[in-house]
């Protein structure tokens, strides 16, 4: 838990076919290699879901972040993002779910609910991440889960680099493929060029 607090969220979802909501804002998740998947299903007919209450009901979720959907962040705003889309090839899309801290935005949970066949409706967890700092996202039809990396001496700022794993539904489960890590640019330093060394002064 001491290690939420030391680090920044990562990207958070993006890309085609996707249906977004939630109080977090979005920025485009990072491009990656993708393999086949399933058909996608329209979700222009999707059906909203109370959320917050799908990862209270859960008992996939850890009771660390249940302890952070105690109460809204401000007014009635939780810290929950929510990103309806076709992951599973299923008649309904996929419900995937970020939670972050509220004073922060450290990314400390990732889900993906898949609608549950039959009358008795209802959804399934078909995947869960609560590694600090994970995001998980949607890039061309596959879910594509990022975890922003430190070194040691990082300002919580400025991670070092990000971990990304897209994962392809096969078999009734998320499979992770051709996972790839970035590091980062490091050529400034709290926002100022470094000196080049040549002692010039304006």
């Amino acid at each position: 838990m001491a290690a939420v607090g030391l680090l920044l969220a990562g990207c958070n979802p993006g890309g085609e076919g996707v249906r977004s909501e939630g109080s977090a804002s979005s920025t485009p998740a990072p491009k990656g290699p993708v393999s086949s998947t399933p058909s996608p299903t329209s979700t222009a007919g999707y059906k909203k879901v109370d959320a917050v209450q799908l990862l209270k009901d859960d008992p996939k979720v850890g009771a660390f972040v249940k302890k952070s959907l105690y109460k809204p962040c401000a007014a009635d705003e939780y810290p929950v993002e929510v990103t309806y889309a076709s992951l599973t090839g299923g008649t309904s899309p996929d419900v995937i779910v970020n939670v972050m801290t509220c004073a922060d935005s450290v990314g400390i949970g990732s889900y993906v609910y898949r609608k549950r066949s039959g009358a008795q409706g209802g959804y399934d967890n078909v995947y869960t991440n609560e590694q600090p700092s994970v995001s998980a996202a949607v890039n061309k039809g596959e879910l594509e889960v990022s975890e922003q990396t430190y070194d040691t001496g990082d300002k919580v700022c400025c991670p070092s680099g990000e971990d990304v794993m897209p994962y392809h539904w096969k078999g009734g489960r998320f499979v992770e493929h051709d996972g790839y890590h970035t590091d980062y640019s490091k050529t400034t330093v709290d926002g100022d060029t470094p000196d080049d060394g040549t002692g010039s002064e304006g």
